[in-house]
């Protein structure tokens, strides 16, 4: 059987005799970098469509409804989240070690219709997001006369 492999134009591994260096530089200033203890933020969602809305359904576990912002322009739908984690160790009245993570994440997308800002619904609970995303009704067409 042969073996397939992915062609890459640009890798360093063609000039390098060893072999290892793509290994080496892999991730290299492309993620940021995570710190111990900070919570892996991600909004993961699923959306679904009817005839009249679409329906969000976003996990955002570990945040206050009050840190949520959900913000709608046309048919682009914007959510962000800010968290905040303290993390206190004490060894009786003496402190060990104290830290605190503040972290923001946002997630935007577009839908294939305008949405009806004004009939937009929102809830949070469990840490789900449910958006309740009505279609805003398709304006009359005007038949221009030509003159």
């Amino acid at each position: 059987m042969a073996n397939v492999t992915r062609y890459a134009p640009f890798s360093l591994a063609r000039l390098d005799p060893f072999g290892d260096m793509d290994d080496f530089f892999k991730g290299f200033l492309v993620r940021p970098a995570r710190f111990e203890g900070a919570p892996d933020m991600q909004i993961k969602m699923d959306l679904k469509e009817n005839d009249g809305a679409y329906t969000v359904h976003a996990d955002i576990p570990g945040v206050k409804k009050e840190d949520i912002h959900v913000s709608i322009e046309g048919n682009q739908v914007s959510i962000s989240a800010e968290t905040r984690v303290e993390k206190e160790e004490k060894e009786g009245e003496k402190v060990l070690r104290s830290e605190r993570y503040v972290g923001k994440v946002a997630r935007s997308f577009t839908l294939a219709h305008d949405i009806d800002e004004a009939q937009a619904q929102a809830k949070y609970s469990d840490g789900v997001l449910e958006l309740t995303l009505p279609k805003k009704a398709a304006g009359a067409s005007k038949k221009l006369v030509i003159q």
